[in-house]
């Protein structure tokens, strides 16, 4: 028998050490959380998605009171800036969260795994990791790639 594991390193940052870029990404997606239609759940995800371009393009959850039929804020981010921006390729990611309180989530909030498959197609697309960065109230997670959110991807049939 073998063993392996799988494992990768983010940074763990305050807001303050972000840079100028990513700063205004991380507030973007911040603001995106306004625009969320949240009325089941009261949570309040935004996305904001830096393309090679200079683009910025925003996404928020969209729900309905049949579950399925909605959307989260990434897969609205992602399929958008494709669909507007097709030669554009992605470069980074920022997700932020309001909880049921309405107040920012104090720790990042990772995207679910259909979001995480969407995300990782574009990542392909692009030929490049794509940053993710995760932010929380006081806390920020700046993750390298999509794809280290998500081992064993479904990449080919």
């Amino acid at each position: 028998m073998e063993k392996k594991s799988i494992d990768f390193s983010y940074e763990v940052l305050s807001h303050k050490e972000l840079d100028a870029p990513d700063t205004n990404l991380v507030r973007r997606a911040m603001e995106a959380t306004r625009r969320s239609y949240a009325p089941y759940s009261h949570f309040c995800v935004g996305a904001a998605i830096l393309l090679s371009d200079g683009n910025i393009v925003e996404g928020a959850n969209q729900e309905n009171v049949a579950y399925p039929s909605g959307t989260c804020a990434e897969r609205s981010a992602c399929f958008y800036a494709h669909a507007q921006y097709p030669d554009a390729s992605f470069e980074k990611i920022a997700i932020a969260a309001r909880g049921t309180d309405g107040a920012f989530v104090a720790a990042p909030v990772a995207p679910c795994g259909a979001c995480r498959q969407a995300l990782l197609e574009y990542e392909i697309l692009a030929g490049h990791p794509v940053e993710v960065i995760l932010v929380g109230r006081d806390t920020v997670y700046r993750i390298p790639s999509v794809a280290a959110l998500l081992p064993f991807a479904f990449t080919e049939f």
